[in-house]
Parts: structure tokens; C-alpha cells; sequence
């Protein structure tokens, strides 16, 4: 218990929100010391460092606590945060997302269905907030659709993945043995 505290400590990712930087299937390690020394018991952490834009951070689902989450920091407190099409702005200026996948079939299946192009915001995120967003943008439950997250309490940040497996392939098919050893950025 001691070391899934304060050093590292594993997740199992079932769907894939993340996709293609995580993968549902993929069992992940995550440094839960990348923003600090977490105190047990409580949100304080000593030698606190900043969550940046664009890491992958571990949190309890705000809707129920008891479930934890893996996102991509988009917004941080006090930032503007607004989607037009498949680019992000932050404060009006866009931003680099390399990482953003945008399912050629599903965009193409909104353009034949009149649907426009996806829109979100502006929304300015609260101080001591974070706006996450799942890197496979049309398949992500993100603070799109329930709000924001509270920066205290993000357990850690994504590291490596140790193991992965398909979870649409029986115990016998589906290992992607090349995910092994990817670190997540």
C-alpha cells in the first residue's frame, strides 16, 4: 500500500477515450510522486509541483469519487478554454495537439448526417480547476460533459504501459506485445 501511495501505481484502462496514446486493454503504471509527496489522508502534497497542459493525470471521476479517471490537462484555472472543428483554443490562440485523434469515419459520418462541425465553449476554467479532454475526441466522456476537475485532487501523472490486451479478444488472442514499455506523453 505503501508503495502504490507514493511511488508508483497500476491502472487498468477499459475504454479508449485515450486512444491512440492509451488503448482500452492497456494496464498502465502511473508516478503518483510527479506532483509532489502526497500526505495520506488528505488532498496536501509537500514540495508541490505545477500540473502542465498536455500531461495525463490520474483523478477520482468528480461524478463519483470512487471510480478513478485518466485524462489529458487541456485548461488550467483561469485559462479560456473553446473547440471549433478539431482545433482547441486556449485563451483564442490554438494550441499544438499532436496527440488529438478525430475518427476519420465518425467525421465523415457527421458531415453525410448535416451534423457541423464539433463545437465547445468558451468556458473559462476556475482557479484551482483543470478542464480534461480524452485524446480520441468523439469517443471521450470529458469535462466537455461533466465540468471540471479540482486540481488537489489529482493522484498522479501517466507513465509506461506494462501490459496490454485487447479486451474484444479472448485470454488466448489479442496481446499487443509492442505496447509493452511505451511511456505515455
Amino acid at each position: 500500500a505503501v508503495g502504490r501511495t507514493f511511488i508508483i501505481a497500476p491502472f487498468n484502462i477499459p475504454s479508449g477515450s485515450r486512444y491512440p496514446t492509451i488503448e482500452g486493454g492497456d494496464h498502465i503504471f502511473a508516478t503518483m510522486f510527479s506532483y509532489g509527496i502526497p500526505v495520506p489522508f488528505t488532498n496536501t502534497r509537500l514540495a508541490a509541483k505545477d500540473i502542465r497542459r498536455g500531461d495525463i493525470v490520474i483523478f477520482p471521476f468528480p461524478q463519483d469519487p470512487s471510480v478513478d479517471y485518466i485524462k489529458r490537462v487541456i485548461g488550467k484555472g483561469g485559462e479560456t478554454v473553446e473547440m471549433r472543428g478539431e482545433q482547441v483554443y486556449i485563451n483564442g490562440e490554438p494550441i499544438r495537439e499532436p496527440y488529438a485523434f478525430y475518427d476519420p469515419n465518425v467525421l465523415r459520418a457527421r458531415q453525410m448526417g448535416g451534423q457541423p462541425p464539433p463545437r465547445f465553449g468558451p468556458v473559462q476554467v476556475p482557479r484551482g480547476q483543470l478542464f480534461m479532454m480524452g485524446d480520441n475526441r468523439f469517443n471521450s466522456s470529458d469535462s466537455r460533459y461533466w465540468g471540471f476537475v479540482d486540481e488537489s485532487t489529482v493522484k498522479g501523472k501517466g507513465w509506461v504501459i506494462y501490459f496490454s490486451h485487447d479486451p474484444d479478444d479472448g485470454w488466448f488472442d489479442g496481446y499487443r506485445l509492442g505496447r509493452i514499455a511505451q511511456v505515455i506523453h
